[in-house]
């Protein structure tokens, strides 16, 4: 069964940073893309980062480009999220997740996802 755990998450000023961390369980980490997935209250699942298997390449939405960071340490079976800069647009629960490929950015390409983590970003 596949477990994705998302832990690191709070509240912090605008401008500040935050360490997300996902523990996979259940699958060979190591093979499989993995991806950041956000919701804001009363909005939909919005892609965030997503990285490949061997974690040498790394895609980002337009509005997470330079400020976020996603990495990977497969012989840990987790997964990162580095977030600098933060704003209070970025405010909402940040979901782990396993996409269906490595461009997948629709919603419905990350059926296999944690429960998330809640960031809020304010004053």
């Amino acid at each position: 069964e596949v477990q994705l755990v998302e832990s690191g998450g709070g509240l912090v000023q605008p401008g500040g940073s935050l360490r997300l961390s996902c523990a996979a369980s259940g699958f060979t980490f190591s093979t499989y893309a993995m991806s950041w997935v956000r919701q804001a209250p009363g909005k939909g699942l919005e892609w965030v980062s997503t990285i490949s298997s061997g974690g040498g390449s790394t895609t980002y939405a337009d509005s997470m480009k330079g400020r976020f960071t996603i990495s990977r340490d497969n012989a840990k079976n987790t997964l990162y999220l580095q977030m600098n800069s933060l704003k209070p647009e970025d405010t909402a629960v940040y979901l782990c997740a396993i996409p269906s490929h490595y461009s997948a950015r629709l919603p419905d390409a990350f059926p296999s996802r944690g429960q998330g983590t809640q960031v809020t970003v304010s004053s």
